[in-house]
């Protein structure tokens, strides 16, 4: 008991006031324009927008900055409140957590269809809270529906607004309403930026070191994989929540959920995108967007997490989702879960697999992945046993550091009187000499090399030094990319 007490206790969800921000939430039922508001609000695209009903399903969480304050907005899934199949029923749940967390509702009608009962069953719900309570009545695109908005007043919410989510009319007056009953601290707006001028002041030589390793203040890590390979039980189990919707049906996550923890004083974002398919595999539209945001996050993430089901071993999806990180720039640490099913849960008469072989297979398969480490953790069973988890938080740890060490030129440059390219086994015409060698940039270490002909590096002498490099450096779990500059180039342009 002990155990799980002390996981939840390093949990700081985004969606929660650490940090003095006042909350506020929007629902409604399905495609009624929840999360068009919400991208409205926040200036981003976080929330996937479609014409499909029921596109978002768990809670995603953005900020909002009015008149000089700033507050945190919660986007929920269509709440049909009497629909009892497995994943309403859990888009209801993860909205009821939003309501609860949070300081203001937003309720969200469709202005151009009729009063439904769902709508007004929902509104009770909402009322019998107690919180500070608006309806929007969304798509009244001109000033001139303003008064087909006045039929919803039977719902029995006082604070009306009417506007446009996607073409802007009447936002600002319901960021006023909302704004005007939020808790927000009573530090002034000048004091608070000169304080954050400060702070910036003091970690900036810290963010932008030159020399020695490259420190950031917040690591993310992108967990990605096929459908329904237990990405989302893996961020429950990460965080110590059910943050994530979890089902057996492929393809549940479709918004890209996170939540930022704090680990032995490391500041942890924690992502699950939704399972990458193949382009031919993906029929309706709010899975084709799903997969497009699901890429735009891993290359915002520091470290991915590559999750493969050890049921299925590894397949020509995960090996594709693998070559997006790698490609990328991303660290990876290679996540084989369900690693019980096939050991000490089997129940197919099989021999229980052995960690060794099927790790040498899964290096055969990925062999592009050479660098990135393996860990083994049955996700579904691991807040019971937080060792395997800790395992995972250790690596990409260790990892995204790796990715943000610097070595000097000097350094580089004793390397490069140790090694012994005449074991490169590169054909006579691709050799080159390298005069010498710098790294220029870290995540993803970066090496410009100098040499005598202006040849583009044979593979096997690039995957040569890249073998040496992380022998005598290390950068485990990254990629490491090469850039060629020919001496000559100069001269031979004159």
């Amino acid at each position: 008991m002990k155990k799980s007490s002390s996981r939840k206790s390093r949990i700081k969800e985004s969606g929660q006031t650490g940090d003095g921000q006042p909350v506020f939430a929007i629902v409604g039922r399905p495609n009624v324009g929840k999360s068009t508001l919400f991208n409205r609000l926040t200036g981003s695209r976080r929330s996937i927008v479609g014409d499909e009903p029921g596109i978002t399903r768990d809670r995603i969480y953005g900020e909002v900055e009015w008149s000089g304050r700033t507050a945190r907005i919660v986007d929920t899934g269509g709440i049909v409140p009497d629909d009892e199949a497995l994943i309403p029923a859990e888009i209801f749940r993860q909205a009821q957590v939003a309501v609860q967390e949070a300081d203001a509702i937003v309720m969200v009608v469709d202005g151009r269809t009729e009063l439904a009962s769902p709508d007004l069953d929902l509104a009770r719900l909402l009322i019998r809270s107690g919180k500070p309570l608006f309806l929007v009545v969304n798509k009244i695109d001109v000033e001139a529906l303003d008064t087909a908005a006045e039929n919803f007043r039977r719902l029995g919410i006082k604070n009306l607004i009417a506007i446009s989510a996607e073409h802007g009319h009447n936002i600002g007056e319901l960021l006023d309403e909302v704004f005007a009953v939020l808790p927000f601290n009573d530090e002034p707006v000048e004091e608070a930026a000169e304080e954050e001028a400060a702070v910036e002041g003091d970690t900036q030589e810290a963010v932008h070191r030159t020399h020695g390793e490259y420190e950031q203040h917040e690591t993310r890590l992108a967990i990605i994989g096929r459908p329904n390979v237990g990405k989302s039980t893996l961020l429950n189990a990460l965080t110590g929540t059910t943050r994530a919707i979890v089902s057996p049906i492929a393809g549940t996550t479709r918004d890209a959920v996170d939540e930022v923890i704090d680990y032995q004083g490391q500041q942890l974002r924690i992502i699950d995108t939704a399972g990458i398919r193949r382009k031919g595999k993906t029929e309706l539209m709010a899975e084709k967007l799903s997969v497009i945001m699901a890429r735009r996050h891993l290359e915002a993430a520091d470290v991915s997490l590559l999750i493969i089901d050890a049921t299925e071993g590894v397949t020509a999806s995960d090996a594709t989702i693998g070559g997006y990180a790698h490609e990328s720039g991303r660290s990876v640490v290679i996540v084989v879960n369900k690693w019980d099913l096939v050991t000490t849960g089997r129940t197919d008469g099989k021999p229980p697999a052995e960690m060794k072989i099927f790790e040498s297979q899964v290096r055969s398969a990925l062999k592009y992945l050479d660098y990135a480490p393996i860990v083994f953790i049955s996700a579904a069973k691991a807040q019971k046993d937080s060792r395997s988890l800790n395992r995972v938080l250790d690596t990409a740890i260790r990892v995204a550091q790796e990715r943000r060490k610097r070595v000097t030129t000097g350094q580089m440059n004793r390397f490069l009187e140790r090694v012994d390219f005449q074991r490169a086994g590169v054909p006579l015409s691709k050799r080159v000499r390298i005069l010498y060698m710098t790294q220029a940039a870290v995540a993803p270490p970066t090496f410009v090399l100098f040499t005598d002909r202006d040849v583009k590096l044979h593979f096997s002498f690039e995957r040569f030094l890249e073998n040496q490099i992380r022998e005598a450096f290390g950068f485990e779990g990254s990629p490491i990319w090469f850039k060629v500059k020919a001496r000559k180039k100069k001269s031979a342009e004159k």
